[in-house]
């Protein structure tokens, strides 16, 4: 049995403990103090995902690359022939306009030749009596030389009849080439076409007045278009005549061929000229067009290719590329051969195989072992490196 005194004593425990549990401030269990969560409670935050589209995801491939040198220019025409005024005077028929195949010898155009017809006339004239003058003078050498063997007459008149029909001569070669210059002068006013084109400009009228020189047509050749590229003299080498060159230009790809190079480097540059050649008979290409083309040096079969968007460089200069490996980004190092700066692509010789998923797209900074996660063709997005779901059914 208790005493009163130890009853007391538990009657007055038991009330203080009771006014704690009743005051505003509950009590604290063994397990908060431990920092358990409260129920219902979140947790902590998990780690930091980061989504990828499906462009910003590209799967390594084997294709053919091609090692070739790029080059650059305006296809410009074969030949390229200005049609100049030989005489001076006025235009009496212009007989083509811009864009009209003419072919060689073809007329053209015609000055007023009343002038010239004239002294052709002239000059004619002029060497039929030369003519006459010449065989008189022969005859009458014939009569003298008889007369002279005869003892008819002197010496002396033997050498005057000699030296007329020297004179007679002369007369005549001086007549000929008079009618040869007058027949020139009547013949330039006939324009004809120097070559097979077609006419680029027209800059004479008819009725307008030319000055001899002035640039009447243009006429060029566009069944053949030339372009003019500079390539690197540390390249030159892989240049050579017969070279096969793929163009693309104004929608359309084509091949040429390179015709010539040229024998120095420019010291200013650093790169020699290269010539290459484009057959174009049937027009498809214009003169002067901006093309991009390769010199096809080899092709590469079955090579791994990467976007050259998926490369990145290390301060130590070493090529790396972000690979996705079961939801999350691994480096990998890569070694390059072939890089195909006009497609974008490179060949990687090691560090990378076809079927690995690398990150292409610019989505910022990245590093090893950062979760990522894919969208899908709905939008949706799937878990770290799947394929997006489809929404659950309600």
């Amino acid at each position: 049995m208790l005493t009163r005194t130890a009853k007391v004593l538990l009657v007055t425990s038991s009330l203080t403990l009771a006014a704690c549990s009743g005051s505003g401030t509950p009590a604290v269990s063994g397990a908060e103090k431990a920092g358990a969560p409260a129920a219902g409670g979140g947790g902590m935050r998990g780690q930091q995902v980061l989504a990828l589209s499906p462009g910003d995801v590209t799967v390594v491939a084997r294709q053919t690359v091609v090692d070739g040198i790029p080059v650059t220019g305006n296809l410009r025409p074969i030949e390229s022939v200005d049609v100049r005024a030989r005489i001076d005077g006025d235009l009496e028929g212009v007989y083509v306009r811009e864009g009209d195949i003419v072919h060689t010898g073809q007329l053209i155009a015609r000055f007023e030749s009343s002038e010239q017809e004239s002294s052709v006339q002239s000059a004619n004239a002029d060497r039929v009596a030369a003519q006459g003058e010449l065989s008189t003078a022969e005859w009458h050498l014939r009569q003298s030389q008889d007369l002279y063997k005869a003892g008819a007459i002197a010496e002396a008149d033997l050498r005057a009849a000699q030296t007329s029909v020297e004179t007679a001569r002369a007369k005549l070669a001086a007549a000929n080439a008079r009618l040869r210059s007058t027949s020139i002068g009547n013949r330039d006013t006939r324009v004809l076409s120097p070559t097979t084109g077609t006419v680029d400009k027209r800059l004479a009228e008819v009725g307008e007045h030319m000055s001899r020189g002035s640039v009447m047509f243009t006429i060029v050749r566009n069944d053949i278009l030339e372009l003019a590229a500079a390539v690197p003299e540390k390249r030159a080498n892989a240049v050579q005549r017969g070279q096969r060159v793929h163009f693309e230009a104004s929608g359309l790809s084509f091949d040429g061929r390179v015709a010539r190079l040229s024998p120095t480097v420019d010291p200013a540059s650093r790169s020699i000229t290269v010539y290459v050649q484009v057959p174009n008979s049937n027009g498809a290409l214009k003169g002067n067009t901006f093309t991009t083309g390769t010199v096809m040096s080899r092709l590469i079969p079955n090579a791994v290719v990467i976007p050259i968007a998926g490369l990145h460089q290390t301060a130590q200069g070493k090529q790396i590329a972000y690979k996705i490996i079961r939801g999350a980004v691994d480096t990998a190092t890569v070694t390059l051969g072939v890089v195909d700066d006009r497609n974008g692509i490179a060949e990687v010789l090691s560090g990378l195989t076809d079927g690995d998923s690398v990150i292409t797209g610019n989505v910022g900074a990245l590093g090893t072992g950062m979760k990522v996660q894919l969208l899908g063709a709905g939008g949706r997005q799937g878990g770290p490196g799947r394929p997006a779901q489809q929404p659950p059914a309600r």
